[in-house]
């Protein structure tokens, strides 16, 4: 039996590990890769590809870089690879009609949450800042939507307490692979029904800014806690703690939620166990800081070199 003809598109990280799983099936054959252009990366802003194109080039796939999905010129080119089936995963850009219509089998997208639930551009992060207790991958057939098309397949996972934004991404970045190869196969010979998202439960995971990692200490200890590891590794969750000279932003990057009070932002105790803060019900204990310019290091060893004094202030 002939390899199914699969284009891929997909952008960063999570999609390079779906790429990388559609490479090795033995029943498909990827004709091509389209990604976002190049961007400028790092301090010096210098143009760096994209995790799926960097993947592509080095298994030698003909790559399209394309401004606008809607041009023209691009999905004459896409056209031309003869793609039975589109897989799309973190591709960053909405699909016209033309390219969803375009492969007889349609296009497949690997979306990190349980559909209809958190459709939208963050998923992952908002999956945890609301504390909830599983999570998933959907393989979906794409239509003219925001993430509203069919659903072929699902697979569950429970976040625990230890995850964060990054752990949770490559865990579901693997199962997304996974199930992406499994359903493909399925989906092709007509062993999937393709089924209507429920109209109850829908959900938007909006894009997450820098600014939303700021930290409101009289918000409850568990949402602060929530916010710290939906927020791990970008934005990162943040305060700012008052100097002589200035006020210093502190990057939290791990902490956890203890059931003492105080004044919302007030310092109870700073020792090698952590530095413990007052929020509107509940305190955090951070455990992991980093100093605007610093090196991430302990509570311990960030106080040894900035003692606190219990009653001091953050915010």
């Amino acid at each position: 039996m002939a390899s199914l003809r699969v284009a891929f598109m997909g952008t960063p990280d999570l999609a390079a590990v779906c790429l990388a799983r559609l490479l090795v099936a033995d029943s498909l054959q990827v004709v091509g890769v389209v990604t976002q252009p190049d961007r400028p990366k790092g301090r010096d802003l210098k143009l760096a590809p994209s995790p799926v194109k960097s993947l592509a080039l080095r298994h030698h796939l003909p790559v399209l870089q394309p401004e606008r999905a809607r041009d023209p010129g691009f999905i004459e080119q896409l056209a031309a690879w003869e793609p039975e089936l589109i897989a799309v995963a973190a591709f960053g850009q909405i699909l016209p009609p033309r390219i969803l219509e375009l492969p007889r089998h349609g296009c497949l997208n690997v979306h990190t949450s349980l559909l209809p639930k958190y459709r939208g551009a963050a998923p992952i992060q908002w999956a945890i800042l609301n504390g909830d207790a599983e999570t998933g991958v959907t393989i979906m057939k794409m239509d003219a939507g925001l993430d509203t098309g069919d659903i072929l397949t699902t697979a569950r996972t429970p976040i625990d307490p230890a995850d964060n934004s990054q752990t949770l991404h490559d865990r579901l970045a693997l199962m997304g692979g996974d199930l992406l190869v499994e359903t493909i196969p399925d989906y092709v010979c007509g062993k999937i029904t393709p089924q209507p998202q429920p109209s109850e439960g829908v959900s938007y995971a909006a894009k997450i800014k820098k600014q939303d990692g700021a930290l409101d200490w009289s918000l409850p200890a568990q949402t602060l806690w929530n916010r710290v590891r939906g927020f791990t590794p970008w934005p990162g969750a943040f305060t700012h703690l008052a100097t002589q000279a200035k006020a210093m932003m502190l990057k939290v990057w791990e902490a956890e939620p203890v059931a003492v009070q105080g004044v919302p932002g007030e310092v109870l105790s700073a020792d090698k166990q952590g530095i413990v803060v007052a929020c509107g019900t509940g305190a955090l204990r951070i455990l992991v800081l980093q100093r605007e310019g610093g090196r991430r290091v302990s509570a311990g060893d960030f106080i040894a070199g900035h003692p606190l004094a219990r009653g001091l202030r953050l915010g």
